[in-house]
């Protein structure tokens, strides 16, 4: 069986406070984003292996491969269920480090592949509470619409938006943003406007207003972030933001 995970962007990302368990709460609006996909292909074998090619091979460590996500999110319904060995053959077109998403595409594109192949009795929301447990925006993989996500993100709630009229381009700037890197600098704040309120305005009206908390400190330490979020501007964009904790910068033009 193959499929072919796609990455997600961030529209708005609010970094609201610290929790106690040392995490943050958040408030974003992901939705798919097509232009850039992994293959993933899963086969029935005699023992359980991953493969890696493409962009992203962890230099073949072997403890890096033994971690991927796509491992895990076997290892998880494994543990519930009856599994029999696989094969996992992953393709890495979406960078790492982009906040694209790709490795929660993959780990989420696993547990729906496998659930197919092996007819597993899992509804939509019991997928997305496993997917929850190996990262915090897995299960937005799993409804694969556009979703706000707030607490870590893995509370989600659909939102319609159309941005039909809009062209969706992306830059990845050669730099790899940790999640640990982007977080380290960040002033946890409840924003005067309302998420809601500032997506259900014109994209016209976004700039200066939808904003992406991680910008600052990612943008102090990657000034190339910085200038390719100002190039879409130069260019003519409406509206351009750093998705999740960069580096992939996106603008919206007019279609």
């Amino acid at each position: 069986m193959i499929a072919f995970p796609h990455a997600k962007l961030n529209l708005g990302l609010n970094v609201l406070r610290r929790r106690a368990d040392g995490y943050h709460d958040i408030e974003s609006l992901f939705i798919p984003w097509d232009g850039l996909r992994d293959v993933l292909e899963i086969l029935p074998s005699e023992r359980t292996a991953m493969h890696l090619y493409g962009i992203e091979l962890d230099g073949g460590d072997p403890a890096a491969i033994d971690n991927n996500l796509c491992l895990r999110a076997y290892r998880a319904l494994a543990a519930r269920f009856d599994l029999p060995p696989v094969q996992i053959h992953l393709w890495k077109g979406i960078p790492a480090g982009a906040g694209l998403g790709g490795g929660s595409a993959d780990a989420s594109a696993t547990i729906l592949m496998l659930r197919q192949m092996f007819d597993l009795p899992l509804d939509t929301q019991e997928c997305a509470a496993i997917a929850a447990t190996l990262g915090s925006d897995c299960p937005f993989f799993i409804y694969d619409r556009p979703m706000i996500a707030s607490g870590r993100g893995e509370i989600l709630e659909p939102f319609d938006i159309d941005l039909g009229n809009w062209r969706i381009e992306v830059t990845v700037p050669d730099v790899h943003v940790t999640t640990r890197e982007a977080y380290a600098g960040i002033q946890p704040a409840v924003p005067a406007e309302p998420l809601r309120s500032i997506l259900g305005s014109p994209v016209s009206s976004w700039r200066g207003r939808l904003v992406n908390n991680f910008e600052p400190t990612v943008f102090a330490a990657h000034p190339v972030i910085a200038r390719t979020k100002e190039a879409f501007y130069e260019r003519g964009a409406i509206y351009a933001s750093m998705s999740g904790s960069g580096s992939a910068v996106f603008g919206l033009f007019p279609a």
